[in-house]
């Protein structure tokens, strides 16, 4: 009884290196012993008495205690399998299994899950197989084809040939556990047959094989990321820039609205302002007759500049007077012009006192003056036609004066 647990734990674990999960042995039922089933011992006067328990039977090869079978034949699925017959030493190779079951079942229903340690990994190592790691390019596959009312998984795993021995050999692979879970729950274990395999050599062809160097090392080339990116950068940066540069042209190119005509105020208006504003300052009441004086002296020159088209604040009294005698006034008016001018550069220059009754008397002679000198007709806005002589008889560039 100690040998045949030992067996059983020994299938288990095996199915654990496929199935990930533990898988209780289901006895048969007790219509149906195996026949090679070793009969249980009697029990003692003290236990009381039970029926003999049947055991399933094993796979009567080399390796069979790899593998314990709880499926009942009558409910067994469909079973093929495929096994090379040749491979290498060193070498992996492969067993493809194709299980056609109801859609209740499934196979391997918690996944590939190995271990490296147990009884089935040492009869796999005892028969000169090993596991690649899951995590590779070697690792289990599993497949699933629905086909009308069944399903055919198609499970592939992978074994690596590590004789012990070098040379020509035959190796045998021991049965393997796969764990099938029905649709009740009832998780039961299916073996697969034991394969023979003919082990060759890589060097049996070769003779007096010797060891070869090491390849001589590659050119390891790693990408630099930083360089990528800051190149990836210069050049999204160029194109905005230059993207920026073109919207930035055609912007200063665009037609430009033309600036609205500014409106000139004629000179006699500004003068007429300037003199009422002078006449409200107080200056006079403040005892600041000079200052009134020359304010009134300044207005006028302004005026004559703009009125006539010479610099009124920058000439001299006697560059005024000859300017104004070509502009075609009267005796009159130029004699008080020239007398206004005068009495102003005695109070600015020989710092003559004004009185009150004098500041009055400048103010009317600067209105006199404006007023004096007025154009005959005021400017007319009209374009005049070429060849027609100008309206009103003004000569242009005189301010309008006849």
């Amino acid at each position: 009884m100690s040998l045949v647990r030992m067996v059983t734990a020994a299938a288990l674990g095996f199915g654990l290196a496929f199935s990930g999960q533990r898988v209780k042995a289901q006895p048969p039922a007790a219509s149906a012993p195996a026949a090679s089933a070793p009969a249980v011992s009697a029990p003692t006067a003290s236990a009381p008495a039970a029926a003999p328990v049947p055991v399933p039977a094993l796979t009567a090869a080399k390796g069979g205690e790899s593998c314990i079978e709880t499926a009942e034949a009558a409910t067994r699925p469909k079973f093929t399998e495929k096994f090379p017959s040749r491979a290498l030493s060193g070498h992996g190779v492969s067993l493809e299994v194709s299980i056609t079951h109801g859609k209740g079942q499934s196979v391997l229903p918690s996944g590939f899950r190995l271990q490296r340690e147990g009884p089935a990994v040492e009869a796999l190592k005892r028969a000169g197989f090993a596991l690649p790691d899951p995590e590779g390019s070697s690792a289990p596959t599993l497949e699933t084809r629905p086909a009308g009312d069944q399903i055919t998984t198609r499970v592939v795993l992978p074994f690596l040939v590590l004789p012990e021995k070098p040379g020509r050999q035959t190796l045998t692979l021991p049965a393997v556990p796969i764990a099938l879970s029905r649709a009740s729950g009832e998780v039961v274990t299916l073996c697969t047959s034991v394969h023979t395999l003919a082990v060759e050599d890589p060097t049996a062809n070769t003779p007096n094989p010797k060891p070869k160097q090491n390849p001589p090392p590659r050119r390891q080339r790693e990408e630099w990321t930083l360089l990528k990116y800051a190149v990836i950068g210069l050049l999204a940066a160029l194109v905005l820039a230059a993207l920026t540069a073109f919207l930035v042209g055609r912007w200063l190119k665009r037609p430009k609205k033309p600036a609205p005509p500014r409106k000139v105020r004629p000179p006699w208006d500004v003068a007429r302002e300037a003199l009422f504003d002078l006449r409200h300052a107080g200056l006079v009441a403040a005892n600041r007759q000079a200052e009134h004086y020359e304010r009134a002296a300044n207005i006028i020159r302004q005026y004559l500049g703009d009125r006539f088209g010479f610099d009124g604040l920058e000439c001299t009294t006697r560059e005024t007077v000859l300017l104004i005698r070509e502009s075609a006034l009267d005796q009159a008016t130029g004699i008080l012009i020239r007398n206004f001018l005068v009495d102003a550069d005695l109070v600015k220059f020989a710092k003559v006192s004004p009185s009150e009754e004098q500041c009055a008397l400048v103010l009317q002679q600067a209105e006199d003056i404006v007023q004096k000198t007025l154009p005959t007709a005021p400017p007319q806005a009209a374009v005049q036609a070429p060849g027609l002589p100008n309206p009103g008889g003004q000569v242009p560039g005189n301010g309008g004066a006849p």
